[in-house]
């Protein structure tokens, strides 16, 4: 049992006995009382004597900035850390420092999480010739291999991006080939297609619909 009690809460010994004090409130029903208070290192006495205790002026306050905390780093969709979420604080007129701010976020697991900027893949700013819009936007073929569909996808990862080029059949929707590589190339769009062309064989008259990139346009 002690074992238990540790690992659920065993973070509360670095921090005062007010917090110890809430987390044996919130488990009394789950361990007993007087295990707690010896595995956490505060006395039953102390425990009961803080129950029947009204919260100070200070408990609420810092309840209150711990709401308002989250409210504010989930309202950022979880973007913001402490320096933005304390200057959103102060924007609205909530005396707080930033330290205290980056301590409650670190307690509760509250991390930023950095998004990528949206990679445009399509490189349409050449002067390469274009190919006439054969498929004019007819996505429902009667058959497999009469349309296929080619396009580059960008991936973030936690080294760069990625690229995906994939070769899609309209007729079943599903992938027919694809290549991955670190470089928006001309050469991971033509493995793809050799790939596709190796596996299906398909007959003539195939019509493969990409969109204007250089990546494209340049054979």
């Amino acid at each position: 049992m002690d074992s238990a009690i540790l690992r659920a809460g065993g973070g509360l010994l670095q921090r005062d006995a007010v917090q110890r004090f809430g987390f044996i409130q919130e488990h009394r029903r789950t361990w007993p009382v007087t295990a707690m208070c010896r595995v956490l290192g505060v006395s039953p006495s102390g425990f009961y004597a803080w129950r029947t205790r009204p919260p100070n002026q200070w408990t609420q306050r810092r309840g209150q900035l711990h709401q308002q905390i989250i409210e504010v780093f989930e309202k950022s969709r979880s973007t913001y850390g402490s320096p933005r979420v304390h200057a959103e604080l102060v924007a609205r007129g909530i005396p707080c420092c930033q330290k205290t701010v980056a301590k409650i976020m670190r307690r509760e697991g509250l991390q930023a999480t950095i998004r990528r900027k949206f990679q445009l893949t399509t490189d349409s700013n050449h002067t390469l010739p274009v190919a006439e819009n054969l498929l004019d936007r007819k996505f429902a073929p009667s058959r497999p291999n009469q349309a296929w569909v080619n396009d580059i996808m960008a991936i973030p990862t936690t080294e760069g991006w990625l690229y995906l080029v994939a070769v899609l059949d309209l007729f079943s929707r599903r992938a027919v080939s694809w290549s991955l590589g670190n470089k928006r190339t001309s050469e991971l769009v033509i493995t793809a297609l050799k790939m596709a062309l190796a596996a299906r064989r398909p007959q003539p008259g195939l019509l493969h619909h990409s969109d204007r990139g250089s990546q494209y346009a340049c054979h």
